[in-house]
């Protein structure tokens, strides 16, 4: 099956609450957006283009409160529609997780592969220091109640994502003490 492109509803959701300027999506990508979605920085450029000949966002350029020229994009009523619709949508399949590490490791034959606790050694590093990350992300956006509630589906997937790096820690210590 295709994978549907879902960078449109990415922008459209992330500049329906207050426009922003492709500088402004590129920074969500880089702190919160990224670490359950990623994108090259030229794809937001060419979508923000597509999104306004499609009419789903307008751009607005001139010389906000500086002297750099800007261009703002807000979403229009077509494209909050558009929105709306996708939020509301069900898929009926789970997606494909493209994981590098896990398919290097499909191929190790035994438990005595030198390069086996070598990959696992390094993917254990990376995934304790994401873990670090994003509990630091959580202080720093949901330490009190009232941002909880604001952002809660943010708060949710930072949790899901905390938890899933706890367990895949745990799972990394486990698999270098059976080697």
């Amino acid at each position: 099956m295709a994978q549907k492109n879902l960078l449109p509803y990415i922008l459209l959701g992330l500049i329906e609450d207050k426009p922003k300027t492709g500088y402004d999506l590129m920074k969500e990508f880089e702190t919160e957006i990224g670490e359950f979605w990623s994108v090259k920085h030229s794809q937001i450029y060419l979508e923000l283009k597509r999104l306004v000949s499609n009419e789903d966002i307008k751009s607005e350029t001139g010389y906000f409160g500086n002297k750099i020229e800007k261009t703002y994009y807000s979403i229009t009523e077509k494209g909050q529609n558009k929105l709306h619709k996708w939020q509301y949508s069900y898929e009926d399949h789970l997606s494909v997780n493209k994981d590098e590490f896990v398919l290097k490791l499909y191929f190790i034959k035994n438990k005595n592969e030198p390069r086996l606790a070598e990959l696992l050694n390094e993917q254990l590093h990376l995934h304790k220091a994401k873990l670090a990350h994003l509990n630091e992300r959580y202080e720093l956006l949901f330490s009190d109640k009232k941002s909880k509630e604001s952002q809660y589906g943010h708060y949710l997937i930072l949790e899901h994502a905390i938890s899933r790096e706890t367990e895949y820690v745990n799972w990394l210590t486990n698999a270098l003490s059976e080697i």
